[in-house]
């Protein structure tokens, strides 16, 4: 073996269409040497409180290397406002890249920019640590006042609000309930017109008679008006009890019905009866049509007829059988039963609508897809709302924020060159919306040997594309956890396979390795890239990560 170059190389993969469980562990190199250089400046080394100044790298190396420069809070005393992109020209076979950083501090005083770390490739370069004196701005105190500090104010706190929306939806149901009730189901008191509709058809022409005595058609000389109201009570009698077309039938017509029931037996009317309504129909034809004016007292003389008539026709008509009897009970049961069906039916429809508006109104205020999600029901949605766990994984520890426990992963097809001892953990597979995998190997190689993070990410990489994952697009920057602990992140997005299927998915991954003596610890996160849920977990699981460190 080469003492300038060694290669080690674990991988492990378990990947079925309906596995519980995928495990990817990376796969290493020593580190590689190449010539690089690197400068560090600054654009002013005097400035005032909360001036900015320019904090420049530039890095000349391979155009084979991987150069990751420093990022987040490293230039402690300062503080790192915006990161610029890295500007990149190329000079034969060397690239030469400028990084960058806007800096400043808001209290005055001389302070130092710590020295930077710059990984080129596998091996570590630091730039030179510069002065910078920050001074006060002198205020004119006879132009402007000075005031003391205002002391605190002591805020109570804000208190969850879940029982205002919850007491808002109840009082929502309780009014919707009450409308319905109101409107659709209460028994209403019946109306005047109401209470007269539902009296026998006898009892509703002398009401009706009674109301024409009432009225002043005769004191105003109406007689076509009188007429008119007269001539409708009979005939809305005999059209109810005796001929159901009486309404619409001409005189001729109805009279002539009249008399045929009359020699049919089937009304005992006499034929002085049926002259008398004769007489008096075509006499308000006269009135209505022909325009002619006959006395007041006649017109109440006919008035006198009609009731009479009236009497002679109910005691003329037959008595009631059993079987019409019955037959009018089960008219008016189904009446009701249809009256009931029509109450039922506005409810539903009511009911639907309103299910329909407030669903439109909360996916315009909320949006379509967590809605729809909240109603029927979504995984990822369920884990995101869940009871997650914060647990650690493997010695040294992997310390994580998960939405489930994260089982133990065996795995008997673990390729290796350089023995090592290998723990995983895993949720999901790659071919499920949401894949979390934690492993930690121990390599039995010396403590002083280095790691290759991006030959073990790339390791990572090739058991994506052994699994049938196409379309692989990857960008790497270094990564720090809120311990402090470094490594390498890689991540970007790909096609995955769908089970029993020809088609692919669009997704995402997120590849984290650490290393610290003979250890490699990885992190392997794999999402649905349309899944909004799965990608608010992983953006939470990778806020999460902190690494124990190995004294």
């Amino acid at each position: 073996m080469n003492h300038d170059f060694r290669h080690i190389t674990i991988r492990t993969s378990r990947f079925k269409l309906q596995a519980s469980s995928v495990l990817c562990i990376s796969f290493f190199l020593f580190s590689l040497f190449s010539f690089s250089q690197v400068k560090s400046s600054i654009d002013s080394t005097k400035i005032k409180i909360g001036e900015q100044i320019t904090y420049k790298i530039e890095v000349e190396s391979d155009s084979t290397d991987l150069v990751v420069f420093p990022e987040g809070q490293s230039f402690t005393p300062l503080e790192m406002i915006e990161s610029y992109k890295t500007d990149t020209t190329i000079n034969n076979t060397k690239y030469n890249l400028i990084k960058k950083y806007g800096l400043t501090q808001f209290d005055s005083g001389s302070y130092t920019i710590p020295r930077q770390k710059i990984i080129i490739g596998t091996k570590e370069y630091f730039t030179d640590s510069l002065k910078v004196e920050v001074n006060n701005i002198l205020v004119d105190s006879t132009k402007q006042g000075l005031y003391d500090i205002k002391p605190f104010i002591e805020v109570e706190k804000s208190s969850s609000n879940w029982w205002k929306n919850a007491l808002i939806i109840i009082v929502i149901l309780a009014l919707v309930a009450f409308l319905m009730y109101w409107f659709i189901w209460r028994k209403k008191p019946l109306t005047e017109e109401e209470k007269i509709a539902l009296l026998p058809p006898y009892e509703r022409a002398k009401m009706a008679l009674k109301k024409l005595d009432e009225s002043d058609y005769l004191q105003q000389a109406q007689l076509k008006g009188y007429y008119s109201e007269l001539t409708f009570i009979i005939r809305r009698y005999l059209d109810e009890k005796v001929y159901d077309r009486a309404l619409e039938s001409t005189t001729d017509e109805l009279i002539y019905r009249l008399n045929l029931l009359k020699d049919g037996n089937q009304i005992e009317l006499s034929k002085d009866d049926i002259r008398n309504i004769e007489t008096i129909l075509k006499r308000a034809d006269l009135v209505k049509f022909a325009k002619s004016a006959p006395d007041v007292e006649l017109a109440k003389i006919d008035r006198n007829t009609i009731d009479l008539e009236i009497d002679n026709v109910k005691q003329a008509l037959p008595e009631p059988t059993e079987e019409e009897k019955l037959l009018n009970q089960q008219y008016k049961e189904e009446a009701a039963r249809k009256k009931k069906r029509r109450k039922i039916l506005i409810t539903v429809v009511a009911t639907v609508f309103l299910l329909i508006a407030t669903f439109i109104g909360f996916s315009i205020k909320y949006g379509f897809d967590y809605v729809k999600d909240t109603i029927i029901g979504n995984d990822s949605k369920e884990l995101l709302e869940g009871n997650w766990v914060t647990s650690d994984y493997g010695i040294p520890p992997i310390y994580i924020t998960t939405p489930a426990v994260l089982e133990r992963v065996e795995s008997k097809s673990i390729d290796t060159i350089a023995n090592a001892k290998t723990t995983a953990f895993g949720y999901g597979t790659l071919l499920s919306s949401l894949n979390i995998m934690v492993s930690t190997s121990k390599l039995n190689i010396p403590d002083s040997t280095e790691i290759d993070l991006n030959l073990a990410i790339q390791g990572g990489l090739a058991m994506l594309e052994k699994n049938n994952v196409k379309d692989i697009i990857t960008k790497r920057e270094k990564f720090v956890t809120p311990n402090a602990a470094e490594g390498l992140k890689v991540y970007g997005t790909a096609s995955f396979p769908v089970v029993l299927t020809d088609q692919y998915r669009k997704g995402k991954y997120v590849f984290l390795a650490f290393t610290t003596k003979n250890i490699l610890q990885t992190i392997v996160l794999v999402w649905d890239a349309e899944d909004q849920y799965a990608e608010d977990i992983m953006e939470r699981v990778l806020n999460s990560v902190e690494l124990k460190k190995v004294e």
